[in-house]
């Protein structure tokens, strides 16, 4: 019997602007839960991502949902670096999956590599 080989989907997140870091006390105080949260997203939907910290990627959707993802510990380097990469072998990225800091240097060289956390949709967070 013969198996085929799993797509495995590799990503990086390029921030377009130096605000990608910590938002400003008043613009996290904006930012709410809206809804459950989800343990995976479609890949497919994905259409942007923010990083804001060590702990914390937005990513934004086609359906203009925002969903927040808290990493459950401190990814050394992430917000710095504000890029990394991730693979899956299906559609989704899901809160098992392990994203890896990208350095910015002209390989992009790996760095860290940490697990997700849940998926919480959220309102008012800024682009």
């Amino acid at each position: 019997m013969k198996l085929g080989l799993p797509i495995i989907l590799t990503i990086a997140s390029l921030a377009a602007t130096a605000d990608a870091r910590s938002l400003k006390p008043e613009q996290e105080a904006l930012i709410k839960p809206d809804g459950k949260a989800v343990s995976c997203i479609p890949i497919s939907q994905i259409r942007s991502s923010r990083v804001r910290d060590d702990s914390t990627i937005d990513f934004y959707m086609n359906n203009r949902k925002v969903y927040r993802n808290k990493l459950p510990s401190r990814c050394p380097s992430l917000g710095f670096q504000e890029r990394f990469s991730y693979a899956t072998s299906i559609s989704q990225l899901c809160s098992t999956d392990i994203i890896t800091v990208l350095f910015s240097n002209p390989n992009f060289m790996p760095g860290a590599s940490c697990g997700l956390g849940q998926f919480q949709p959220v309102t008012g967070a800024p682009k």
